[in-house]
Formats: structure tokens, sequence, C-alpha cells
């Protein structure tokens, strides 16, 4: 297992890389500071499995998690952590 931080567009991201989790499968975990929304979660939190070697392919978890947030935020209608009252 491989723990990292990184720093997203301002927001500080907890990743958890367990490669061939259950033997079979690779499996990424998200976790931002006081549940900050990404591209990928509402919650701040995200628990994702994947194909065993996508990870590596994109090499590491940080470069994954990485693109993945890019791609996601150009893909959805997300403009940043923000607090919406209506």
């Amino acid at each position: 297992m491989e723990q990292h931080k990184i720093i997203w567009r301002g927001i500080e991201i907890e990743i958890t890389f367990t490669p061939e989790k259950f033997g079979i499968i690779d499996h990424i975990e998200l976790r931002t500071q006081n549940k900050t929304p990404l591209p990928v979660t509402e919650t701040g939190y995200r628990s994702h499995f994947i194909q065993t070697g996508t990870v590596l392919h994109f090499g590491g978890a940080i470069a994954f998690v990485t693109a993945w947030l890019d791609h996601e935020a150009g893909c959805a209608a997300w403009g940043g952590a923000q607090l919406s009252l209506f």
C-alpha cells in the first residue's frame, strides 16, 4: 500500500493506492480535508477500483489521480470547491 499527499488546485488530497487488492484489482482512495468536494466526489471521499496495471501505466498513483481529476474537471461543470446555499 502507498500513501501520498498532493495539492491539486489548492486542495490537499490524501491518496491511498493499494495494488492488487484482494489479489485481483487495484484500489485508489481519495480523502480531502474538511470533506472538500472534488470533480470525482461531492463528499471529499472516493473509493475507486480499477484494472490492475492502469495506475502504473499512468506513472504511479500521483500521476493517475492528477490526470483523473484534471480530466473530470474539464468534462463536468465543476467550478471548484465551493459551497452553494441554493
